[in-house]
């Protein structure tokens, strides 16, 4: 496999396509030069790829709890299964954080409420939102990968770097 350098180490590459990739998912559009954009295009690729793979791999348990009246309820919970778990796991360490951001004007309590409690926003919208979407699409196209698209664009001015859009399909 030919891996572009893009001028750079190879930790400080990493870190960069690492971001753009993280990014992408988050925003679902990035504006960057062309070969880093190809770069981020197939770190996604393989980010969303194990997403899929995994994301219905759920196990559920009953519990019998008591309440503060002391009468007895059964409580369905959800965890992860194995397989996801791996996933989510390696999806945190190829991935940078992104967090929610507060919108100009919410209240605090609002902000809390929104958010919940999840603590990686960034792997819960590629387990939640992406993957189903893209198992779908794989269903009904019978074609599995293709989750981005390479969008050429102006030459930057100053250094005349081919420009591009990267988003999700």
């Amino acid at each position: 496999m030919n891996t572009q350098k893009l001028g750079k180490p190879t930790d400080q590459r990493m870190a960069m396509v690492s971001n753009l990739a993280s990014d992408l998912i988050w925003h679902g559009r990035i504006e960057t030069t062309l070969d880093r954009a190809k770069a981020a295009s197939r770190y996604a690729e393989k980010c969303i790829t194990l997403a899929v793979r995994s994301y219905k791999d759920v196990v559920t348990e009953e519990k019998v709890v008591k309440d503060e009246k002391g009468k007895e309820k059964t409580v369905t919970i959800s965890k992860d299964g194995p397989q996801k778990l791996a996933a989510r796991r390696k999806l945190l360490a190829m991935l940078e954080d992104r967090q929610e951001q507060r919108v100009k004007g919410e209240k605090k309590a609002a902000f809390k409420a929104r958010k919940g409690d999840i603590q990686d926003p960034l792997i819960e919208k590629l387990f939640e939102d992406l993957a189903p979407k893209y198992a779908q699409r794989a269903e009904e196209k019978g074609t599995a990968g293709g989750y981005t698209r390479v969008i050429k664009t102006a030459l930057r001015r100053g250094d005349n770097a081919q420009l591009a859009i990267v988003e999700l399909v």
